[in-house]
């Protein structure tokens, strides 16, 4: 503790409460905004959590508009109901507290290694990766722990900041006011500070996180938290770096560096809307030479999430319910690294070798291109280990490779393979060499219970980067979860991957990247959109001992699919990952769901209850109009033309096609298409192979057939039909 502080508090010029007030009950008016004196903007007393930021930042004499700031950067300002972070950080100040021992990936493979991430049938990777020791984690560094010293600072004992918001946000100021070196009411003095809060001896690191939470500053903030407090940061006119900015930029935009092809340049002011992103919905046409899809369309509705913004008329935004983030330059760290002007990233470079006895086949850990490949797709992962053990992971041959990792406690990016190259992560080739990669540091289910606003950030701002940089739609037909990847034969659909799973915010997500999902007029079919804060369905399978306790209650962005419109009727099935078997409410089980953002054809409507096409059957889903779980859009959808169709899970190319590689069977799934039955379209495709089975990329050989393919909406995971089977409905 710096001296300013502690004589401070032993004069009494700091307020010390002389006992934590106990737990108070959600707002149901307004009070945002507070001054000095504890009152809000519009004269009302402030309370709840609102109450809290205030009276702990005139505590230790912190700018509440910085104590605010570095909170919603970590948690939103959310109590997450005492659990964890997926970096194991607690409350809405996100204290770090030693991790369980095995949460940290300690001795564990990262969840990727499991299976075939290469998913190709011509060079299939030893199904036995998880047995050989080499390929385990190093044990790595502890991860900084700070709730013990927040408690020691404020007099709290540790329990009690993981579970009592108020305690943890008094704590948290405690320690930001800790690494201040001297008493100020100006937010620009506290930039270094703020850094230091980050957690991270990576001064780069530490920068680019006091740098988003000054651009939190700067754009404003209001919501609703997830136990049903308003709170609201307004706008603080200071520049990045922490400078003060009086006079010299207000009402204008950060603007990004002229290099920057993603520009995101949202007004930097609370009232007004976020500027238009470069790339449209309407964008189809980008992922392959020969995309000719008709465009989703939508109507600007706006996404609101009705907890986060469920204000008095004259609070509410003039625009998006959330805005989208504003430009944010930052000094790159040197290196290779491929990351928008707009973010720091680090250049962590994955191993590319030779190893075994059939040295120009025993090589890896991804396959590098002597062309430029196109790229469709971004897939979406979580680690399901900590961020600590991926040096070593990544720089093994012998071990799978992704194209980038983002931290949890602070958004850090590291690149590990080229966007050109091919990674080795969605368990399926097709798809590999069609997409890039991104794991998140976290864990669907166990250990940590959510993602920070820092990682959110951070990702958004790298998708829309490569988004922009490869004309890829910003749609989930195109960004992806992992647990959206389709198995490529029926052998392998039971094992593929079910992460980033429901816990992962797509609404939130997609609304930092300027294109949140909206509803059409006149639609002809839905969008998955439940109120992430609200919708907080059943699961089960969080704890691995316990398989059938039930998951604490938490927000998810999923609704559950039954067979007919009744909570108490059954699930419906998947024959491909469940053959003769029962779906089930395990949070590692999607055959009966439905994510946010994904499109799919109505196939009825009774009462509150809306059935959609799925996995070659009806799934109802309970839509109320008082509560909406969906929103009505527009786009292609396919119907079979006669009889049943085949689906399948890569788009290759025919038997005549192939002369220099051998050729790959075209095998269907279990699923099929019945006549009467439809599907949305997410893009059209030509069928290709791309044969890797050399170190030196020169010995590459690219196949591409004549045969044409819908990608489709078949279930939670996205499919391929053979043009020629469908008839297309624009």
């Amino acid at each position: 503790m710096h001296l300013w502080l502690a004589a401070a508090l032993a004069a009494g010029t700091l307020t010390t409460p002389t006992a934590l007030p106990p737990l108070e009950r959600p707002l149901t008016g307004t009070a945002f905004g507070t001054t000095a004196s504890g009152t809000t903007a519009y004269g009302t007393v402030a309370s709840g959590r609102q109450a809290d930021f205030a009276a702990a930042a005139r505590e230790f004499g912190v700018p509440e508009s910085v104590l605010l700031g570095v909170a919603y950067l970590e948690s939103r300002w959310d109590a997450n109901g005492g659990r964890p972070s997926t970096s194991g950080g607690y409350g809405p100040m996100h204290l770090i507290d030693a991790f369980p021992a095995d949460a940290l990936g300690h001795g564990h493979l990262i969840g990727d290694a499991l299976g075939d991430p290469r998913g190709d049938d011509a060079r299939p990777m030893s199904r036995t990766l998880a047995d050989h020791g080499a390929l385990r984690t190093a044990p790595g560094p502890a991860p900084l722990t700070t709730l013990p010293e927040a408690g020691r600072l404020a007099g709290v004992q540790p329990a009690r900041l993981r579970t009592d918001p108020a305690a943890n946000i008094r704590a948290g100021a405690a320690l930001l006011a800790s690494y201040q070196d001297r008493p100020s009411s100006d937010p620009a003095d506290w930039y270094e500070a703020v850094a230091k809060y980050a957690g991270t001896d990576d001064a780069v690191a530490a920068g680019a996180f006091a740098d988003e939470v000054f651009a939190v500053m700067r754009e404003g903030v209001r919501r609703r938290t997830d136990d049903g407090y308003f709170v609201r940061l307004d706008p603080v006119d200071v520049a990045p770096g922490g400078k003060s900015a009086a006079g010299e930029r207000a009402g204008t935009a950060v603007q990004a560096a002229p290099d920057a092809p993603d520009a995101l340049n949202a007004p930097n002011v609370l009232h007004a809307p976020p500027a238009t992103d470069a790339h449209s919905n309407a964008d189809t046409s980008g992922t392959s030479a020969d995309s000719d899809m008709p465009e989703t369309e939508s109507d600007d509705f706006g996404d609101d999430e009705p907890l986060d913004f469920d204000l008095d008329p004259e609070l509410s935004w003039d625009g998006e319910a959330e805005p989208e983030l504003s430009a944010l330059p930052k000094q790159q760290k040197p290196g290779q690294a491929e990351c928008p002007s707009t973010l720091t990233c680090e250049w962590m470079p994955a191993a590319y070798k030779r190893f075994g006895k059939k040295k120009d086949r025993d090589y890896g850990n991804h396959d590098r291109l002597a062309r430029t490949r196109a790229v469709d797709y971004i897939v979406i992962h979580d680690t399901e280990g900590s961020y600590a053990g991926i040096p070593s992971m990544i720089r093994n041959p012998k071990y799978v490779s992704w194209h980038y990792t983002i931290r949890s406690r602070d958004g850090h990016v590291a690149q590990h393979v080229k966007t050109n190259d091919i990674a080795w992560h969605a368990g399926n080739w097709d798809v590999n060499t069609r997409s890039i990669g991104i794991e998140h540091e976290g864990y669907l289910a166990k250990g940590g219970a959510w993602y920070t606003e820092a990682m959110y950030r951070s990702s958004a701002r790298l998708v829309k980067h490569l988004a922009a940089k490869y004309h890829i739609p910003l749609n989930r037909a195109h960004i992806l979860g992992h647990d959206n990847v389709p198995g490529t034969t029926p052998q392998t659909v039971a094992g593929m991957h079910e992460d980033p799973g429901p816990y992962w915010d797509w609404a939130h997500y997609f609304a930092l990247m300027g294109k949140p999902f909206k509803a059409a007029k006149d639609g002809d079919s839905v969008i998955i959109r439940p109120s992430y804060t609200t919708n907080r369905p059943r699961f089960t399978g969080c704890v691995t001992t316990k398989p059938e306790q039930a998951c604490p209650a938490h927000g998810a962005a999923t609704v559950w699919l039954h067979k007919s419109p009744s909570h108490t009727a059954p699930l419906v099935t998947d024959l491909g990952k469940h053959p003769g078997k029962p779906s089930t409410y395990s949070v590692y089980d999607h055959s009966a769901r439905a994510s946010t953002g994904q499109r799919f054809a109505v196939a009825a409507r009774q009462g509150d209850w809306t059935a959609i096409w799925y996995l070659g059957q009806k799934a109802w889903f309970h839509n109320p109009a008082s509560a909406p779980t969906a929103v009505p859009a527009k786009g292609p959808m396919v119907t079979p033309t006669s009889g049943r169709v085949k689906v399948y899970g890569r788009a290759y190319p025919e038997k005549s096609a192939y002369k220099s590689a051998a050729y790959q069977a075209l095998t269907p799934l279990k699923y099929t298409i019945e006549p009467g039955q439809t599907y949305t379209v997410g893009d059209t495709v030509t069928g290709s192979y791309y044969a890797a089975n050399a170190f030196r990329a020169s010995k590459h050989v690219t196949t591409t057939g004549k045969t044409r393919y819908y990608q489709i909406q078949l279930g939670h995971r996205v499919m391929f039909v053979m043009t020629g089977d469908v008839r297309l409905i624009s």
